[in-house]
């Protein structure tokens, strides 16, 4: 008892509520329907109290009237009118004179019954008998309130008794479960929940108990498996920590080797360069020498001659054999000489002074301003002299009048670059070939497009042409440098960017970079 007043017991509240409320409309529903009961039934002994009157009371009434028995028939009358449920009692004679007993303000006249007194054949009255509902609703209204007395009393005492029955049963328990539920943690998982005063049959109940400590079991059993894997994973750490350290240490070890292997790379990518600009201007050196041999051996050979001919006049004029017309001649053959030899020297001096600007500017990076026009047709002519028995028609279109500020270098190198890869792969086995050289210049930037209509570039090559080492030429003295080095100056030297377009007929290279102190770019006219 003292435990069911101690727990908040809200379920219970609850049950006794629904028990109340079913138990007060059942009540209601069971009452009402027994009241109905009971008022028909009423009902029906005054219908068969009327029918009592018209057989027990109208003979003797009868005979009261016929006798002019006065005392009698108010003795009758007043027997009537005391009969339950009957509230008003009216005989009326033929002739003329009445008898009544009761109050007549509270008859109902659907409770009315009107009767014939005859006596013998001869009709002498008339008998009104009069009823209403109120002794029915008293004894009704009296019977409800014993009935709902009772049926309170019975609730109340079957709510107790089914409350104190269900804490018992139930109640008590479910605070049990509630309490080890609260209580149960890691460190008592050892503890079964047991409930007091259960019987062998098992029950809902039970079978409550029994699932919580299965559940018990199988988190213990949970906590063991987990601290396992926790030790596990422990040690497993401890393993990875060692092995990351080695790897760790391997890993730099690599690093080291590779960045000596990258430094070693790159020293030898830039010896090849250096290499490969070296051999680009062993080239033109072996070229322009060729070139410079043939005017040379042209003013030796002139020379001699010029020789011969004054040791000739020397001679003729000594023995006084010289002639007018052999004087004439003479003169006139020395003249020929001598503009041979003009022509021949400034050939040279002219080959000489592009390849100096070329070879000079090769290995130089200083910055400032040049003849676009000038620089390109010295570089053109410089690179001729290493193909002069080919047929190519270069075409270069630009403002002869057009100076900025830049690396001549870098522009040096490019044109170079350009030129020798036409000659050797794109007019590879051929004899002629046309080359085409344009700048402009728009919103500050100076556009170099060069084409040919050489070979081509094949398409999964070009997508890697800039890349070093590339080349269609290894093992026959190609190094794969050239075009990664024009990229790189194109990049890093002239801030601008080159693209390899695609054309129809040969190759493609278009170069774009910023220029400073641009005066009077308009290109308009062409030079060959």
């Amino acid at each position: 008892m003292s435990d069911m007043f101690y727990y908040d017991n809200r379920l219970s509240r609850r049950v006794l509520g629904y028990i109340l409320l079913c138990s007060v409309i059942l009540s209601l529903v069971s009452t009402t329907i027994q009241l109905y009961s009971d008022y028909n039934d009423s009902l029906e002994r005054l219908e068969q109290r009327f029918n009592n009157i018209e057989t027990s009371y109208i003979p003797s009434m009868a005979t009261s009237l016929w006798d002019f028995n006065k005392s009698l028939m108010e003795q009758q009358i007043k027997g009537i009118a005391d009969l339950p449920d009957i509230s008003y009692v009216k005989v009326i004679t033929d002739l003329g004179s009445s008898y009544e007993v009761g109050n007549e303000d509270t008859i109902v006249k659907e409770l009315y019954r009107n009767y014939q007194i005859n006596y013998g054949e001869n009709e002498i009255g008339v008998l009104e008998v009069y009823a209403n509902y109120e002794d029915i609703y008293q004894r009704l209204w009296q019977k409800a309130g014993v009935i709902i007395a009772t049926e309170t009393i019975k609730i109340f005492i079957v709510t107790f008794v089914i409350m104190l029955v269900a804490h018992w049963l139930v109640t008590r328990h479910i605070y049990r479960i509630t309490d080890y539920a609260q209580q149960l943690a890691t460190d008592n998982l050892d503890v079964s929940l047991t409930l007091d005063g259960r019987r062998k049959n098992k029950d809902e109940l039970d079978i409550l108990v029994d699932a919580i400590n299965t559940m018990r079991l199988r988190i213990k059993q949970d906590i063991v498996k987990l601290e396992e894997a926790e030790n596990a994973l422990l040690s497993l750490n401890g393993e990875l920590e060692v092995k990351v350290f080695d790897r760790t240490a391997k890993l730099q070890e690599s690093n080291a080797q590779l960045q000596q292997s990258l430094d070693d790379l790159t020293l030898a990518k830039d010896q090849l360069v250096q290499s490969e600009k070296m051999a680009s201007l062993g080239q033109l050196v072996a070229g322009v020498a060729h070139e410079v041999n043939t005017p040379l051996g042209i003013c030796v050979t002139s020379i001699t001659a010029l020789k011969e001919k004054v040791d000739a006049l020397k001679k003729a004029v000594d023995d006084q054999e010289l002639t007018k017309s052999q004087l004439s001649d003479t003169l006139d053959l020395l003249t020929e000489y001598q503009q041979i030899i003009e022509r021949s020297l400034n050939k040279s001096v002219e080959l000489i002074r592009g390849f100096k600007s070329v070879a000079v500017e090769q290995h130089t990076d200083p910055e400032h301003k040049i003849n676009l026009a000038q620089h390109v047709n010295d570089v053109v002519n410089t690179v001729k002299t290493m193909f002069k028995r080919k047929k190519y028609n270069i075409h270069i279109d630009l403002d002869k009048d057009f100076e900025f500020v830049t690396f001549p270098s870098a522009w040096n190198q490019i044109l170079t670059n350009f030129l020798m890869n036409s000659h050797i792969h794109g007019f590879e086995g051929r004899d002629e070939g046309e080359i085409s050289i344009k700048f402009s210049e728009n919103n500050g930037y100076l556009t170099m497009l060069y084409q040919d209509n050489g070979h081509g570039i094949d398409a999964e090559l070009k997508k890697t042409i800039f890349d070093p080492f590339v080349t269609t030429k290894r093992g026959q003295g190609g190094s794969g440098l050239g075009l990664n080095i024009v990229f790189n100056l194109v990049h890093s030297k002239l801030g601008g960017t080159i693209t390899c377009p695609d054309v129809d007929s040969g190759c493609c290279f278009k170069v774009k970079v910023p220029v400073e102190f641009v005066e009077k770019a308009v290109f308009k006219e062409s030079m060959a």
